[in-house]
């Protein structure tokens, strides 16, 4: 019983002493299929590598230097698809976007100057009126100040500016009170 132990144990040992160029293939191969998943930040494909088998820092770092040097990594590409389709997508405010990207591990200058050009392209004051006809389409204009509360709240939680969302609001409860048959 026990040596059959200590053979196992020098069966794992042996089988733990792999050929680096292999190891290092096997990252690569990963981080092909990481990729293709979906697009990924550099830390975050680097986070994501680190967990498997045979990736040694050394080979995590070569492989994303291969990767950048094929045009497959690139941090100002990945914020700036990323934000762009975000905002295509849904309504959302610029706090909202420099948070996923944060979470995404995009560092933050490089999150600023994308995020200024797809808030270039589309104005946060465009978004949020989009964000505000959904709701009213959803929910129908807040009827009192309980329901203009949840759609600030709402709006609040989507990223965008305090400011903002106050001039919107309180003009859309303004409007309200003027067109009282609507």
């Amino acid at each position: 019983m026990r040596r059959r132990r200590l053979l196992r144990k020098e069966e794992e040992s042996a089988r733990a002493v792999v050929d680096p160029a292999k190891a290092r293939e096997r990252v690569f191969q990963r981080a092909a299929r990481l990729l293709a998943a979906k697009p990924r930040s550099v830390a975050e494909l680097r986070e994501r590598l680190s967990q498997g088998r045979g990736a040694t820092k050394a080979n995590v770092d070569e492989v994303i230097a291969r990767l950048r040097e094929y045009g497959y990594l690139d941090d100002a590409k990945f914020a700036q698809n990323y934000a762009s389709l975000r905002v295509r997508e849904r309504p959302i405010g610029r706090r909202r976007l420099e948070r996923d990207l944060w979470l995404k591990k995009v560092d933050k200058q490089t999150a600023e100057v994308a995020l200024d050009e797809v808030f270039a392209a589309t104005p946060e004051e465009d978004l949020i009126d989009r964000a505000i006809a959904k709701r009213i389409r959803l929910r129908g204009r807040p009827k009192s100040r309980e329901e203009a509360r949840k759609l600030f709240d709402h709006l609040i939680r989507q990223g965008f500016a305090f400011e903002l969302v106050s001039d919107k609001v309180h003009a859309l409860l303004k409007s309200e009170v003027d067109e009282p048959g609507q």
